[in-house]
């Protein structure tokens, strides 16, 4: 089951100039910044990636409680982003997972889920977050390395530490900016543990648009449920994603377009994407048989 949806957006510069804070406790998320149950995992350690990260987990309300029941869970990049302003590398801001997480699911528009914040480690980011290193430098090009981390180490400690549903169908991965072509690549590459993808502004732009080379060698069209926005007037070419999307699906999508020109990809455009990201992916019933929601950006 494929579900695509491409959003307007700008491309904001704010993404190559933030700048990175720590909490200012290092044992403990600041409570006053964060909705529902936050738990916090510092310095995981990985024997495929030199630096260790911090990962924060959202849990649903009533996790404590409901000891008999189980979750999906979605995997996120840049944790530090989702929750909480106070260790967001856009200085004080922050994407809102929780809130929205915690609305839906009170709506009862979601299933309840876990999230999982995976942090981003700074300067390393761009060589983790990218498949192939970029032509003529020497960055880039860990995220298969990146991706056994995810698959082998990160997950099996989620499974083991909360009451997830481990299986594909209720597995999720997504992301933004590199951590968006990371998610692409890697929720491609390992279809058999996530079913559903929430991409946001991914840079498949990298090395040439190598993502769009990546997904052209793909035997099969992707049968994952997948939220995708990308705008035209981001930075770099927006059509890159646009290739990406028709490739993977091997059709050509409806032109089902939700306008939002002239918006840019701050943190506040990304929180207000937040809800859609949830609400596509974690719907509440799964539809019984496939289906091919896409939406292009309107170019004229």
């Amino acid at each position: 089951m494929l579900l695509f949806c491409l959003l307007l957006m700008k491309f904001n510069s704010v993404w190559g100039g933030a700048t990175a804070r720590e909490p200012s406790d290092p044992s403990r998320i600041p409570h006053t910044l964060l909705t529902g149950d936050i738990r916090f995992v510092r310095n995981f350690h990985s024997r495929f990636l030199a630096q260790d990260r911090d990962v924060v987990i959202y849990l649903p309300p009533g996790y404590d409680k409901n000891t008999w029941r189980r979750y999906a869970v979605l995997y996120m990049q840049d944790g530090q982003n989702l929750f909480d302003a106070a260790t967001s590398f856009f200085a004080g801001a922050e994407r809102h997972f929780d809130e929205r997480a915690q609305a839906l699911i009170a709506e009862q528009a979601i299933r309840p889920l876990i999230i999982v914040g995976v942090y981003s480690t700074w300067l390393n980011r761009i060589n983790e977050y990218t498949p192939t290193q970029a032509r003529g430098t020497h960055r880039g090009g860990e995220a298969d390395l990146y991706g056994r981390m995810l698959v082998e180490e990160l997950k099996p400690f989620i499974d083991s530490q909360y009451r997830t549903l481990p299986s594909k169908a209720n597995t999720g991965l997504g992301g933004s900016s590199l951590g968006g072509l990371l998610a692409v690549y890697l929720g491609l590459k390992y279809s058999d543990t996530f079913s559903k993808l929430a991409v946001t502004s991914p840079a498949c732009q990298w090395d040439d648009e190598m993502i769009v080379r990546y997904v052209r060698s793909l035997p099969r069209k992707s049968d994952q449920r997948i939220w995708l926005s990308v705008g035209t007037g981001e930075s770099e070419s927006p059509e890159a994603g646009k290739k990406a999307v028709i490739l993977v699906t091997r059709r050509r999508p409806a032109r089902n377009t939700i306008p939002a020109h002239g918006r840019q990809v701050s943190i506040p455009c990304l929180s207000s994407y937040s809800h859609a990201n949830l609400q596509d992916v974690f719907i509440k019933h799964e539809p019984a048989g496939p289906s091919h929601g896409t939406a292009f950006p309107n170019q004229s």
